[in-house]
């Protein structure tokens, strides 16, 4: 895996995240060398959703409300039916979405995570993939709705289920080394 030492990245969820698309992202991103912290509704603990009933219990570093763009690289956005849902009704978690996208940093979205996007008005026009089952949502939001393991049109990243993972978590890499490439020119 490549390296990323320099680079922070954000991830965004509540209770309900799907288990592997929070746990997974985070371990390859910080095997990769970033610095990942998670930022909960209220900085409190959330608790994963394993495939079929209530997961693990993860750590909040700090509280939506109390991140920045500014702090960050990049940001991740875990999936599974509950967690999206929850965040898409949350205005600081839809104005964080919308900070990182208008900074041009990588947001990656998977499975039902992109229903966050949605919400933060940065769909339309854009060629992206999610969880079969909300691709109509996209579709009528604006996007070219594809289903690839992962679909990255500019800064926005997206993938279908937990089986895209590894393809996921790379396409973070590799966007995140070009990202911190153009900034250290700048």
């Amino acid at each position: 895996m490549t390296a990323i030492t320099d680079a922070k990245i954000l991830i965004i969820a509540s209770d309900g995240f799907e288990q592997a698309e929070l746990t997974v992202p985070q371990k390859q991103l910080a095997d990769a060398g970033a610095t990942v912290h998670v930022a909960s509704p209220d900085g409190s603990e959330i608790r994963g959703w394993d495939e079929t009933d209530w997961g693990k219990t993860v750590s909040a570093d700090l509280g939506i409300g109390d991140t920045s763009v500014d702090d960050y690289h990049a940001l991740v956005l875990p999936g599974g039916q509950i967690n999206p849902d929850v965040l898409r009704v949350n205005d600081e978690a839809v104005l964080r979405v919308q900070e990182f996208v208008k900074a041009g940093k990588p947001v990656a979205a998977i499975c039902h995570a992109p229903w966050l996007l949605i919400e933060a008005d940065v769909v339309r026009g854009k060629r992206l993939t999610s969880y079969k089952s909300i691709r109509t949502d996209l579709k009528n939001a604006g996007a070219e709705v594809v289903d690839e393991a992962v679909a990255r049109d500019g800064n926005l990243i997206t993938s279908r289920n937990p089986g895209d993972l590894d393809a996921f978590c790379k396409e973070i890499i590799a966007a995140i080394e070009g990202e911190t490439s153009l900034s250290s020119a700048a």
